[in-house]
């Protein structure tokens, strides 16, 4: 498989979208990522790019493009239980651990969440303090919050 990435202008600003050919492998704000691989779009950075546009506008609340994140077997657990929580609700780390069979893991759940690598899509930021409070996210805690905003206002 050769590796690409694109870098696409949002209405949250530059994202880069990498591609392995099957499935997209990452999605991370310019700022917060070196990318991988040559640059250019391919038919799946585009895919992926036009279903996050449609979220942005408040016109999609679920992506069907493959995924391929990169990570070990526990935080690949915790990305796919992310995957689950739906569009403009929110879940605590303690609920996701439960999810996952691994109530004690609070911490190690919080630490997988640091980890995901693909923005939006597996949706990190849906993930909460159990005091309702936001907490640490990659994209800094006020994209949290519009993203949030965002879902809030346009739940369908």
């Amino acid at each position: 498989m050769n590796n690409v990435y694109y870098i696409y202008d949002s209405a949250f600003g530059e994202i880069v979208i990498e591609s392995d050919g099957c499935a997209i492998t990452c999605i991370k704000t310019k700022g917060n990522l070196l990318p991988k691989g040559k640059k250019e779009a391919d038919a799946l950075t585009d895919k992926a790019a036009e279903q996050l546009f449609e979220y942005f506008a408040g016109k999609r609340d679920r992506f069907n493009v493959p995924l391929n994140p990169h990570g070990t077997d526990f935080q690949c657990t915790v990305w796919k239980a992310l995957q689950d929580i739906p569009y403009g609700e929110t879940q605590s780390y303690k609920q996701i651990a439960v999810t996952i069979k691994k109530p004690k893991a609070c911490r190690a759940v919080g630490m997988a969440n640091n980890k995901n690598p693909i923005w939006i899509m597996i949706p990190c930021h849906r993930v909460i303090g159990s005091d309702k409070s936001l907490t640490g996210y990659g994209g800094g805690l006020e994209m949290k919050r519009k993203l949030l905003e965002l879902e809030q206002k346009n739940k369908l």
